[in-house]
């Protein structure tokens, strides 16, 4: 058992600035990565870039924007904190303290426009923003004597004070986390840190779906820890498509960022028409989530498997200058995107919904914070404006490592006397893994993707009931893996967005229903 500070769990763009800003401040970080290299999390893949401040921009529009992209979901309260602090944090924290690299033009830094933005205002590095920006982080990483990064290694189940304190009252306490079981998965073996606050940074949930931008990480493992914990989840039904990733038979889907069309290119069908203008008066620039049921209709339409986005009218230079990644990779495939279009299809990209969380980060369970794409501020109420999600993920990093800063110095922790972690011997067979994971994926994507109705979301939930009962029951007497954790968590995190979207009988935002 070890006892520290704060124990975060993640280690993407919001757990690791949290940790960077707490070691700062004298306390003492672990930091849980499941990937073993300590890089794989949504944000070192994040294309796009990072909402900044525009020539002629004001706190005021871009809060107009944010709410508009929400449907009249969005908490008008965090809107107007995170346009009112966002820019300035960014420029405070990611330029000039931690020294990412934006790219410029001459002295003044290069501002594209995306999606539903009123103006260009939004920050990137090249076509690998969330790269430049972990590796600056990481690269401070090491300099912190009390921050201890460990690569390969998973929370299983918070500790909470009703769910294991061996002293019986603690019951009446509130409801408190004072921890978590952990997991070295080389080993396998689980033990106990104790920490004064714990906060939630785990990501998303794609891997949940067929076709997902995300990392194999993003499994929902966070959220299913909160939700076994008590915490408050909500909007878990708003899970928004990218539009456009590429297809490649036999290879997990491949981001191409909305920055490409924020840069000019257009949707063609696969006879080279544009289609985006029957959908939306902005056409290609419509909100994310229009434009992927877009694509969506245009392939059933036409029984095509994807559709196609074409930049190569713009001058090759320019394209390998702004989108390198995007070229060398799409190269690799056979397509020379300077000369022919890319075929693309939709996948889940961003789940907006997730474990409520206040204006600091804080959940509904004492001493536990949640933050970015797992938690549930209410930023992005039923549809995401294009580059929020690392604006918000900054934003309440330090807001949050701000107030637990704050609070620990004059706070008394009481740490109960907890079981170790016991479990079976018992293998389980990968085969059973992989199958249930493919039922998961299958019936999510067909049944709880992009366009949803009474008879599809009713189906997934008698399946996935059905499912999660045979897999808590070999969960419970199998010797525990990461593979085995992860669909734990998976089942879970996939009946609850459809237990939400169930619910909720109204088409709003990126939760789009016929019936």
């Amino acid at each position: 058992m070890k006892t520290v500070d704060c124990l975060i769990i993640g280690a993407g763009l919001a757990g690791l600035l949290t940790a960077l800003e707490l070691v700062d401040k004298g306390l003492e970080v672990i930091v849980l990565s499941s990937d073993k290299d300590g890089v794989e999390s949504n944000s070192y893949y994040a294309q796009g870039g990072i909402v900044y401040k525009g020539k002629d921009d004001s706190a005021l529009l871009l809060e107009q924007d944010i709410v508009s992209a929400g449907a009249g979901l969005t908490s008008p309260d965090i809107a107007r904190m995170v346009a009112s602090l966002g820019p300035s944090v960014v420029k405070d924290l990611l330029i000039e303290k931690y020294g990412v690299c934006f790219d410029k033009n001459d002295d003044d830094y290069s501002l594209t426009k995306e999606a539903a933005h009123c103006c260009p205002r939004i920050l990137h590095s090249k076509d690998s923003t969330g790269r430049a920006i972990m590796q600056a982080l990481l690269a401070c990483v090491e300099k912190h004597p009390n921050l201890h990064l460990k690569k390969g290694f998973a929370a299983v189940d918070l500790i909470t004070l009703s769910h294991h304190s061996k002293c019986l009252t603690d019951i009446y306490h509130p409801s408190t986390c004072v921890g978590a079981y952990v997991m070295d998965m080389d080993t396998s073996t689980v033990d106990v840190i104790f920490a004064k606050e714990t906060v939630i940074a785990t990501g998303g949930v794609g891997e949940v779906f067929l076709h997902t931008s995300n990392p194999k990480s993003a499994r929902g493992d966070g959220l299913a820890m909160a939700y076994r914990a008590g915490a408050r989840i909500m909007n878990m039904e708003y899970i928004q498509f990218h539009p456009t990733t590429m297809y490649y038979p036999g290879e997990r889907r491949r981001l191409l960022s909305e920055a490409l069309r924020g840069e000019g290119a257009k949707l063609l069908s696969t006879k080279m028409q544009p289609f985006m203008h029957n959908f939306h008066p902005l056409a290609d620039l419509a909100p994310r989530d229009v434009v992927a049921r877009g694509i969506y209709q245009e392939m059933l339409s036409t029984d095509s498997p994807y559709v196609y986005l074409d930049l190569s009218f713009k001058p090759r230079e320019y394209i390998l200058d702004r989108f390198p990644d995007t070229y060398h990779h799409c190269l690799s495939r056979g397509y020379d995107i300077t000369q022919q279009p890319i075929p693309v299809v939709p996948a889940e990209h961003y789940s907006c919904g997730g474990i409520a969380v206040n204006g600091k980060g804080q959940t509904t369970i004492q001493r536990l914070y949640a933050i970015g794409e797992v938690a549930c501020t209410g930023l992005h109420g039923a549809n995401r404006l294009a580059s929020t999600s690392l604006l918000e993920a900054v934003v309440f990093a330090k807001v949050a490592s701000d107030d637990i800063a704050q609070k620990i110095p004059g706070t008394t922790y009481y740490f109960p006397p907890v079981d170790e972690w016991c479990m079976s011997e018992h293998k389980v067979d990968a085969a059973l893994i992989h199958q249930d994971w493919m039922t998961i994926k299958q019936t999510m994507w067909n049944y709880v993707g992009l366009v949803r109705d009474n008879q599809r979301l009713s189906r997934a939930l008698k399946m996935l009931e059905e499912l999660k009962w045979e897999i808590d029951t070999f969960y419970s007497l199998g010797s525990l893996t990461s593979d085995l954790l992860g669909l734990r968590n998976g089942v879970q995190t996939a009946l609850l967005i459809t237990q939400g979207a169930i619910r909720n009988k109204k088409s709003i935002g990126c939760h789009y229903r016929v019936n």
